[in-house]
């Protein structure tokens, strides 16, 4: 007589999802770095290798077109902001910063949370940034990278989590260790830098309200149409470059006004020429 085995019934309970939303504050200043048209484009249909005077006859760095190049830019007129960010970098740090919590691990935080949106409408008054980098070659060849940063900014993040695994504290726990130890955007601390940090803040936030208050749609429009320098040595560097085309007689592709579609950049171009003229 054949003895049939018995199977242990497979119970599989139900999952709950839970949801939260957060405010975002930033504590130390975010750099934006999105790749630039012209970067993508040569990943999709690479040009080649140019001749000496084909590198003579371009400029090789447009300070201004760079720095509106590295912002992520809302296409809806109907978004408070005019600056978004990917929603992924928020998803990551939240992983991340498992790897130094006790209690989680990365791959486990990435399947119990995520962060609703597809992209994050960033508050906050983006400036010009210019700083000398080395070249990830073999000689480590020294340039001038131009980039978008925020020195206040704040957003809001909707995190859906599986509520019956974890808890909402507990998301909330990590999500303002994340704004410490991982950070987001470049020279974050996760990559040994100290930008990008953030904490975590209610609605009742004087900073929050203040960055979302001064820092919306119509003036980031204006800042990006006419960018403002971060630093002394950005200025100084800007400066230089303005004066040497100038005095060179060189094309600069920023000339050529690309924020006719931007709501605000007129009036940013015509307070500057008053404030041009008043000065004269």
């Amino acid at each position: 007589m054949v003895k049939v085995k018995e199977t242990a019934a497979i119970e599989i309970q139900q999952i709950s999802i839970g949801r939260i939303r957060c405010n975002i504050v930033g504590t130390s200043p975010m750099i934006m770095h999105r790749f630039s048209k012209k970067a993508r484009g040569e990943l999709l249909l690479p040009k080649g290798p140019i001749n000496r005077a084909e590198k003579a006859a371009h400029l090789k760095h447009d300070p201004v077109s760079e720095f509106r190049e590295t912002i992520y830019l809302n296409r809806d007129d109907k978004t408070p902001t005019r600056v978004h960010f990917p929603a992924d970098a928020f998803s990551k740090a939240l992983a991340s910063a498992a790897l130094d919590i006790p209690g989680a691990s990365k791959s486990q935080m990435l399947r119990l949370t995520s962060v609703v949106s597809t992209q994050i409408n960033i508050f906050g008054i983006p400036k010009m940034f210019m700083n000398m980098v080395r070249s990830s070659d073999m000689a480590r060849t020294p340039d001038v990278r131009t980039r978008a940063v925020f020195p206040e900014w704040a957003c809001t993040i909707d995190v859906e989590f599986v509520s019956s695994l974890i808890k909402e504290k507990q998301v909330i726990n990590l999500l303002a260790a994340a704004g410490i130890i991982v950070g987001i955007g470049d020279w974050r601390p996760q990559k040994g830098g100290a930008y990008g940090k953030f904490r975590v803040a209610d609605d009742k936030d004087e900073d929050f309200a203040r960055i979302v208050k001064t820092g919306g749609r119509f003036l980031q429009t204006q800042a990006i149409a006419n960018p403002e320098s971060l630093d002394a040595e950005t200025e100084e560097l800007l400066a230089w470059f303005q004066s040497e085309v100038k005095a060179r007689e060189k094309f600069v592709p920023s000339d050529v006004d690309d924020t006719e579609q931007l709501p605000g950049a007129k009036a940013a171009r015509k307070a500057k020429h008053e404030n041009g003229a008043s000065a004269n």
